[in-house]
């Protein structure tokens, strides 16, 4: 049978940034089919944190979201709707209503 040996709690990633830019701290990043949160300053080529769990208020578009509701990093905001390059962030802990322009959302991981 396999086995697994546990290396770390994985709230925070190490995240090579080959952006081409540096990401900031607190800037939402994509990671595969995943959202984090950069924990400091990433300059380009440096590796860096990134939060992969916990509840940040993040950007948001101009529609409403529902409690609960499934969001995505849609275009640097988070949104209801996943189109055609949404990547999943996780869920909203609040709903938020279209006027509002952050929700609470729980990372994914």
């Amino acid at each position: 049978m396999s086995k697994a040996t546990y290396q770390y709690r994985g709230e925070a990633i190490d995240f090579v940034n080959g952006t081409g830019a540096k990401i900031e701290a607190l800037e939402l990043v994509a990671v595969g089919g995943h959202v984090g949160v950069a924990a400091a300053d990433i300059e380009d080529g440096a590796t860096g944190a990134v939060h992969m769990t916990g509840v940040f208020e993040m950007p948001k578009d101009d529609a409403a979201i529902t409690l609960g509701a499934d969001v995505y990093l849609v275009d640097g905001a988070i949104s209801a709707t996943q189109g055609d390059d949404g990547v999943l962030a996780g869920y909203a802990v609040a709903a938020a209503g279209a006027d509002d322009t952050t929700v609470l959302v729980k990372l994914m991981g």
